[in-house]
Protein backbone atom coordinates (compact mmCIF):
# COMPACT_ATOMS: atom_id res chain seq x y z
CA UNK A 1 0.00 0.00 0.00
CA UNK A 2 1.22 3.54 -0.74
CA UNK A 3 0.81 5.75 2.32
CA UNK A 4 1.16 9.51 2.81
CA UNK A 5 2.60 10.10 6.29
CA UNK A 6 1.90 13.62 7.51
CA UNK A 7 4.46 14.73 10.08
CA UNK A 8 6.59 11.81 8.94
CA UNK A 9 9.87 13.49 9.95
CA UNK A 10 8.85 13.66 13.62
CA UNK A 11 9.67 11.31 16.48
CA UNK A 12 6.85 8.80 16.04
CA UNK A 13 6.63 9.44 12.29
CA UNK A 14 10.22 8.38 11.55
CA UNK A 15 9.89 5.15 13.51
CA UNK A 16 6.63 4.41 11.72
CA UNK A 17 8.29 5.00 8.34
CA UNK A 18 10.85 2.31 9.18
CA UNK A 19 8.16 -0.17 10.17
CA UNK A 20 5.97 0.63 7.14
CA UNK A 21 8.83 0.17 4.68
CA UNK A 22 10.01 -2.98 6.48
CA UNK A 23 6.49 -4.37 6.07
CA UNK A 24 6.60 -3.75 2.31
CA UNK A 25 4.60 -0.52 2.08
CA UNK A 26 5.52 2.56 0.03
CA UNK A 27 5.62 5.92 1.80
CA UNK A 28 5.49 9.63 1.03
CA UNK A 29 6.38 12.07 3.81
CA UNK A 30 4.50 15.36 4.16
CA UNK A 31 6.14 17.69 6.68
CA UNK A 32 6.99 21.36 7.15
CA UNK A 33 9.91 20.54 9.52
CA UNK A 34 8.80 23.11 12.11
CA UNK A 35 9.52 20.63 14.92
CA UNK A 36 11.73 18.15 13.10
CA UNK A 37 14.88 17.87 10.98
CA UNK A 38 15.46 16.73 7.39
CA UNK A 39 18.40 14.78 8.83
CA UNK A 40 15.86 12.45 10.44
CA UNK A 41 14.67 11.40 6.99
CA UNK A 42 18.29 10.82 5.90
CA UNK A 43 18.73 8.53 8.89
CA UNK A 44 15.55 6.63 7.98
CA UNK A 45 16.88 6.18 4.44
CA UNK A 46 20.09 4.74 5.87
CA UNK A 47 18.13 2.27 8.00
CA UNK A 48 15.81 1.06 5.22
CA UNK A 49 18.32 1.26 2.36
CA UNK A 50 16.17 3.35 0.02
CA UNK A 51 15.12 6.92 -0.71
CA UNK A 52 12.05 8.31 1.00
CA UNK A 53 10.00 10.80 -1.06
CA UNK A 54 9.34 14.03 0.84
CA UNK A 55 6.86 16.85 0.20
CA UNK A 56 7.78 19.93 2.20
CA UNK A 57 4.55 21.64 3.13
CA UNK A 58 2.29 22.85 5.92
CA UNK A 59 -0.72 20.73 6.80
CA UNK A 60 -2.88 23.87 6.54
CA UNK A 61 -1.75 24.56 2.96
CA UNK A 62 -4.57 23.11 0.88
CA UNK A 63 -2.88 23.87 -2.46
CA UNK A 64 0.29 22.06 -1.40
CA UNK A 65 -1.74 19.09 -0.16
CA UNK A 66 -3.62 18.94 -3.47
CA UNK A 67 -0.32 18.88 -5.38
CA UNK A 68 1.00 16.10 -3.17
CA UNK A 69 -2.06 13.92 -3.77
CA UNK A 70 -2.00 14.67 -7.50
CA UNK A 71 1.66 13.68 -7.80
CA UNK A 72 1.64 10.59 -5.56
CA UNK A 73 -1.00 7.91 -6.02
CA UNK A 74 -1.50 7.22 -2.34
CA UNK A 75 -4.14 4.85 -0.99
CA UNK A 76 -4.20 5.88 2.66
CA UNK A 77 -2.93 8.49 5.11
CA UNK A 78 -1.29 8.18 8.51
CA UNK A 79 -1.76 11.56 10.15
CA UNK A 80 0.81 12.70 12.73
CA UNK A 81 1.25 16.36 11.79
CA UNK A 82 0.39 18.82 14.54
CA UNK A 83 1.58 20.55 17.68
CA UNK A 84 1.89 18.37 20.78
CA UNK A 85 3.30 20.17 23.86
CA UNK A 86 0.75 20.28 26.68
CA UNK A 87 2.31 23.28 28.44
CA UNK A 88 2.63 25.27 25.23
CA UNK A 89 -1.01 24.55 24.40
CA UNK A 90 -2.07 26.54 27.47
CA UNK A 91 -0.03 29.53 26.32
CA UNK A 92 -0.95 29.30 22.63
CA UNK A 93 -4.39 27.66 22.36
CA UNK A 94 -5.26 29.35 19.06
CA UNK A 95 -2.08 27.99 17.45
CA UNK A 96 -3.04 24.50 18.58
CA UNK A 97 -6.56 24.74 17.21
CA UNK A 98 -5.22 26.23 13.98
CA UNK A 99 -2.56 23.58 13.40
CA UNK A 100 -4.29 20.52 14.81
CA UNK A 101 -7.95 21.11 13.98
CA UNK A 102 -7.92 23.39 10.93
CA UNK A 103 -4.88 21.55 9.58
CA UNK A 104 -6.72 18.22 9.82
CA UNK A 105 -9.79 19.72 8.15
CA UNK A 106 -7.62 20.83 5.22
CA UNK A 107 -6.07 17.37 5.01
CA UNK A 108 -9.46 15.65 5.01
CA UNK A 109 -10.72 18.03 2.31
CA UNK A 110 -7.69 17.25 0.14
CA UNK A 111 -8.17 13.52 0.71
CA UNK A 112 -11.83 13.81 -0.29
CA UNK A 113 -10.91 15.66 -3.47
CA UNK A 114 -8.29 13.01 -4.32
CA UNK A 115 -10.61 10.09 -3.56
CA UNK A 116 -8.43 8.85 -0.67
CA UNK A 117 -10.76 7.93 2.20
CA UNK A 118 -8.69 5.79 4.54
CA UNK A 119 -6.90 7.42 7.49
CA UNK A 120 -5.06 6.36 10.65
CA UNK A 121 -5.10 9.26 13.11
CA UNK A 122 -2.54 9.93 15.81
CA UNK A 123 -4.77 10.68 18.79
CA UNK A 124 -4.07 10.70 22.52
CA UNK A 125 -5.21 9.20 25.81
CA UNK A 126 -5.87 12.79 26.95
CA UNK A 127 -9.24 12.63 25.16
CA UNK A 128 -10.59 10.46 28.02
CA UNK A 129 -10.56 13.58 30.17
CA UNK A 130 -9.59 14.46 33.69
CA UNK A 131 -12.44 12.60 35.39
CA UNK A 132 -12.10 9.22 33.64
CA UNK A 133 -11.46 6.16 35.85
CA UNK A 134 -8.40 3.98 35.17
CA UNK A 135 -7.62 1.90 33.27
CA UNK A 136 -8.90 3.80 30.25
CA UNK A 137 -11.17 1.69 28.02
CA UNK A 138 -12.28 2.71 24.52
CA UNK A 139 -15.96 2.15 25.38
CA UNK A 140 -15.79 5.05 27.87
CA UNK A 141 -15.62 7.50 24.99
CA UNK A 142 -14.36 11.03 25.28
CA UNK A 143 -14.48 13.15 28.41
CA UNK A 144 -13.31 16.64 29.32
CA UNK A 145 -9.65 16.95 28.30
CA UNK A 146 -7.43 18.61 30.91
CA UNK A 147 -5.57 20.83 28.41
CA UNK A 148 -6.04 22.52 25.01
CA UNK A 149 -3.78 19.97 23.27
CA UNK A 150 -6.07 17.14 24.36
CA UNK A 151 -9.12 19.17 23.38
CA UNK A 152 -7.82 19.50 19.81
CA UNK A 153 -7.38 15.72 19.60
CA UNK A 154 -10.95 15.21 20.80
CA UNK A 155 -12.29 17.68 18.21
CA UNK A 156 -10.40 15.94 15.40
CA UNK A 157 -11.72 12.53 16.49
CA UNK A 158 -15.25 13.93 16.37
CA UNK A 159 -14.61 15.47 12.95
CA UNK A 160 -13.44 12.15 11.52
CA UNK A 161 -16.38 10.28 13.07
CA UNK A 162 -18.86 12.79 11.64
CA UNK A 163 -17.28 12.52 8.20
CA UNK A 164 -17.44 8.71 8.22
CA UNK A 165 -21.04 8.86 9.41
CA UNK A 166 -21.95 11.18 6.54
CA UNK A 167 -20.08 9.16 3.88
CA UNK A 168 -19.81 5.40 4.28
CA UNK A 169 -16.83 5.28 1.91
CA UNK A 170 -14.60 6.68 4.69
CA UNK A 171 -12.63 4.35 6.92
CA UNK A 172 -10.57 5.45 9.93
CA UNK A 173 -8.61 4.18 12.90
CA UNK A 174 -8.20 6.51 15.87
CA UNK A 175 -5.13 5.46 17.84
CA UNK A 176 -5.12 6.79 21.39
CA UNK A 177 -1.49 6.84 22.52
CA UNK A 178 -0.33 6.70 26.06
CA UNK A 179 3.33 7.76 26.64
CA UNK A 180 5.76 6.75 23.87
CA UNK A 181 9.44 6.74 24.83
CA UNK A 182 12.67 5.08 23.71
CA UNK A 183 14.32 5.08 20.30
CA UNK A 184 15.18 2.78 17.42
CA UNK A 185 17.57 0.05 18.66
CA UNK A 186 20.17 1.22 16.12
CA UNK A 187 20.52 4.55 17.91
CA UNK A 188 20.15 6.34 14.56
CA UNK A 189 16.71 7.88 15.12
CA UNK A 190 15.07 9.05 18.33
CA UNK A 191 13.30 11.87 20.11
CA UNK A 192 14.90 15.27 19.51
CA UNK A 193 12.84 17.97 21.25
CA UNK A 194 13.64 21.61 20.60
CA UNK A 195 14.56 23.61 23.69
CA UNK A 196 13.72 22.25 27.14
CA UNK A 197 12.02 18.85 26.72
CA UNK A 198 8.32 18.61 27.57
CA UNK A 199 8.43 14.85 28.09
CA UNK A 200 10.09 12.94 30.90
CA UNK A 201 12.58 10.56 29.31
CA UNK A 202 14.22 13.08 26.94
CA UNK A 203 14.63 15.32 29.98
CA UNK A 204 16.25 12.48 31.94
CA UNK A 205 18.59 11.53 29.10
CA UNK A 206 19.60 15.15 28.43
CA UNK A 207 20.53 15.53 32.09
CA UNK A 208 22.52 12.30 31.89
CA UNK A 209 24.40 13.44 28.77
CA UNK A 210 25.18 16.84 30.29
CA UNK A 211 22.91 19.10 28.23
CA UNK A 212 20.80 20.01 31.28
CA UNK A 213 21.97 20.35 34.90
CA UNK A 214 19.13 18.51 36.65
CA UNK A 215 15.68 17.00 36.20
CA UNK A 216 12.65 18.87 37.48
CA UNK A 217 10.01 16.53 38.93
CA UNK A 218 6.65 18.30 39.01
CA UNK A 219 5.18 17.39 42.37
CA UNK A 220 5.64 14.51 44.83
CA UNK A 221 2.30 14.74 46.64
CA UNK A 222 0.03 12.89 44.19
CA UNK A 223 -2.01 9.87 45.39
CA UNK A 224 0.41 7.34 43.82
CA UNK A 225 2.95 4.81 45.17
CA UNK A 226 5.67 7.41 45.70
CA UNK A 227 3.78 10.67 45.26
CA UNK A 228 4.93 11.31 41.67
CA UNK A 229 2.76 11.09 38.55
CA UNK A 230 2.17 7.63 37.09
CA UNK A 231 1.92 6.96 33.36
CA UNK A 232 1.72 4.09 30.86
CA UNK A 233 5.03 4.23 28.97
CA UNK A 234 5.47 2.21 25.75
CA UNK A 235 8.35 1.82 23.36
CA UNK A 236 8.08 3.99 20.25
CA UNK A 237 8.86 0.99 18.03
CA UNK A 238 5.91 -0.90 19.53
CA UNK A 239 3.77 2.18 18.85
CA UNK A 240 5.01 2.35 15.25
CA UNK A 241 4.12 -1.31 14.72
CA UNK A 242 0.62 -0.50 16.01
CA UNK A 243 0.16 1.96 13.14
CA UNK A 244 1.13 -0.68 10.59
CA UNK A 245 -1.31 -3.14 12.18
CA UNK A 246 -4.12 -0.56 12.09
CA UNK A 247 -3.37 0.31 8.47
CA UNK A 248 -3.33 -3.32 7.37
CA UNK A 249 -6.51 -4.11 9.29
CA UNK A 250 -8.31 -1.53 7.13
CA UNK A 251 -6.93 -2.86 3.85
CA UNK A 252 -9.41 -5.05 2.03
CA UNK A 253 -12.22 -4.50 4.52
CA UNK A 254 -15.64 -4.39 2.95
CA UNK A 255 -17.13 -2.35 5.81
CA UNK A 256 -16.18 1.24 6.48
CA UNK A 257 -16.47 3.32 9.60
CA UNK A 258 -14.30 4.30 12.54
CA UNK A 259 -12.45 2.07 14.99
CA UNK A 260 -10.75 3.37 18.13
CA UNK A 261 -7.82 1.67 19.85
CA UNK A 262 -5.71 2.29 22.93
CA UNK A 263 -2.00 1.74 22.36
CA UNK A 264 -0.29 1.20 25.70
CA UNK A 265 1.23 -1.51 27.89
CA UNK A 266 -1.52 -1.61 30.50
CA UNK A 267 0.99 -0.87 33.27
CA UNK A 268 1.74 2.35 35.13
CA UNK A 269 5.23 3.60 36.06
CA UNK A 270 5.87 6.61 38.30
CA UNK A 271 8.35 9.38 37.57
CA UNK A 272 10.71 8.25 40.33
CA UNK A 273 10.50 4.65 39.11
CA UNK A 274 11.50 5.89 35.65
CA UNK A 275 14.50 7.73 37.05
CA UNK A 276 15.63 4.69 39.06
CA UNK A 277 15.22 2.39 36.05
CA UNK A 278 17.25 4.71 33.82
CA UNK A 279 20.06 4.94 36.37
CA UNK A 280 20.09 1.18 36.90
CA UNK A 281 20.12 0.32 33.18
CA UNK A 282 22.59 2.98 32.01
CA UNK A 283 24.77 3.57 35.05
CA UNK A 284 24.41 7.34 34.56
CA UNK A 285 23.75 9.91 37.29
CA UNK A 286 20.49 11.86 37.07
CA UNK A 287 20.32 14.62 39.69
CA UNK A 288 16.77 15.84 40.23
CA UNK A 289 14.79 18.41 42.18
CA UNK A 290 11.14 18.34 43.24
CA UNK A 291 9.28 21.44 42.06
CA UNK A 292 5.63 22.50 42.16
CA UNK A 293 2.96 20.66 40.23
CA UNK A 294 2.50 21.44 36.56
CA UNK A 295 -0.87 22.65 35.29
CA UNK A 296 -2.88 19.94 33.57
CA UNK A 297 -1.01 16.92 34.96
CA UNK A 298 -3.26 14.09 36.15
CA UNK A 299 -2.09 11.85 39.01
CA UNK A 300 -2.18 8.52 37.17
CA UNK A 301 -3.55 6.78 34.09
CA UNK A 302 -2.82 3.72 32.02
CA UNK A 303 -4.41 1.75 29.22
CA UNK A 304 -6.62 -1.23 28.82
CA UNK A 305 -5.13 -2.32 25.48
CA UNK A 306 -7.05 -5.59 25.11
CA UNK A 307 -9.10 -4.35 22.13
CA UNK A 308 -5.95 -3.73 20.07
CA UNK A 309 -4.69 -7.18 21.01
CA UNK A 310 -7.93 -8.90 20.01
CA UNK A 311 -8.77 -6.93 16.84
CA UNK A 312 -5.34 -5.89 15.51
CA UNK A 313 -3.15 -8.65 16.89
CA UNK A 314 -1.03 -5.93 18.52
CA UNK A 315 0.45 -5.74 21.98
CA UNK A 316 3.44 -3.92 23.42
CA UNK A 317 6.41 -6.29 23.53
CA UNK A 318 9.37 -4.22 24.71
CA UNK A 319 10.20 -3.80 28.39
CA UNK A 320 10.86 -0.66 30.41
CA UNK A 321 14.53 -1.67 30.43
CA UNK A 322 14.48 -1.80 26.61
CA UNK A 323 13.05 1.72 26.57
CA UNK A 324 15.79 3.03 28.87
CA UNK A 325 18.59 1.25 27.00
CA UNK A 326 17.47 2.35 23.53
CA UNK A 327 16.84 5.92 24.63
CA UNK A 328 20.34 6.19 26.11
CA UNK A 329 21.91 4.60 23.03
CA UNK A 330 20.28 7.32 20.91
CA UNK A 331 21.08 10.20 23.28
CA UNK A 332 24.67 9.20 24.04
CA UNK A 333 25.45 8.75 20.33
CA UNK A 334 23.64 11.99 19.44
CA UNK A 335 24.15 14.34 22.41
CA UNK A 336 22.87 17.31 20.38
CA UNK A 337 20.18 15.28 18.59
CA UNK A 338 20.02 15.68 14.83
CA UNK A 339 21.81 19.03 15.11
CA UNK A 340 25.03 17.49 16.41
Amino acid sequence: MKVLVSGGAGYIGTHTLVELISAGHEVVVYDNFCNSSPRAITRVEELVGQKVPVVRGDIRDRACLDRAFAKHSVEAVIHFAGLKAVGESYRQPLSYYDNNVIGTQRLLEAMEEAGVRSIVFSSSATVYGEDAPVPYVEAMGRGRPSNPYGATKAVVEQMIEDLARADSRWSASLLRYFNPIGAHPSGRIGEDPQGIPNNLLPFISQVAVGRLPELSIFGDDYPTRDGTCERDYLHVVDLAVGHVKALEAKKGMTSSGVATYNLGTGRGTTVLEMVRSFVQVTGQRVPYRIVSRREGDLPAFWADASKARLELGWSAEKTLEDMMRDSWRWQSANPEGYGG
